[in-house]
């Protein structure tokens, strides 16, 4: 889908990926919709994103996802593109994971995209089609140590995904799934954490150079445009998602 003209939710839009994408999708001319828990934040970035408006809502809860939908409705009329980007990571052992804080997560990082879903694909089968991304994360591809609690919302929210673009054909939506690398953004130090970790570790680390906010939200737009069910930061990763031996980027 072309994104000029088109009116784009972009969940986690205050910081980071989130908010490299608004940028990018309003410099394509599309009407971006800036949400995240931060109104301050969001009026203040909306003011400074052309032809962008903010929505604040906590996507971990229910009713307010299903507000925010609502709100974008009712104000614009239409949605034409859905990116769930809003996220938190948590990192424990599995036999080490705190239940009331995987609960939280579980709701944020996957019942939020899947209530969003569910709130704006009547819509777009109403207009005759839309795009919904679904942003994942390399670490769904990989069993390392520590990652158990977010990889595996990540995981489900991939095998949610194209599973929704199967089931979606006949209406002319597109459903894909990103799946970004490492970032230079603030991820690491917002991840939740019930393990030990270093100061100096704080920092986006990897077996590969972290790549850029706005880099992981060129290749998600450009996803978005091809309607590519599954949206690689890397070549290298696309080969690990199908079991091939891996080159080095």
């Amino acid at each position: 889908m072309k994104v000029k003209d088109k009116i784009v939710i972009i969940t986690g839009a205050s910081s980071g990926i989130g908010l490299s994408i608004a940028k990018l999708l309003s410099e394509m001319g599309a009407k971006t919709i800036l949400v995240s828990r931060s109104k301050e934040k969001l009026e203040k970035l909306s003011a400074e994103i052309p032809n962008s408006i903010a929505v604040s809502a906590d996507m971990s809860k229910i009713f307010e996802v299903k507000r925010m939908v609502k709100e974008v409705v009712d104000r614009l009329g239409k949605i034409d593109i859905l990116v769930n980007n809003a996220g938190v990571g948590y990192d424990a052992f599995v036999e080490k994971i705190d239940i009331d804080t995987f609960h939280y997560i579980f709701d944020l990082d996957l019942v939020g995209p899947v209530v969003a879903m569910q709130q704006v694909i009547p819509i777009m089968r109403k207009q005759g089609g839309g795009t919904i991304v679904n942003v994942s994360s390399a670490v769904s591809l990989m069993n390392l140590p520590n990652n158990g609690p977010y990889a595996s919302m990540k995981r489900a929210l991939s095998l949610l995904s194209l599973t929704a673009r199967e089931e979606l054909k006949t209406a002319n939506i597109t459903v894909s799934v990103a799946y970004p690398y490492i970032t230079l953004t603030n991820f690491e130090r917002n991840t939740i954490r019930d393990i030990p970790v270093p100061e100096n570790e704080l920092e986006p680390h990897g077996p590969f150079p972290p790549d850029t906010a706005d880099y992981a939200a060129q290749k998600i737009v450009e996803g978005i445009e091809s309607g590519e069910a599954e949206i690689f930061a890397h070549d290298w990763l696309k080969q690990r998602a199908q079991g091939k031996p891996q080159e080095r980027p």
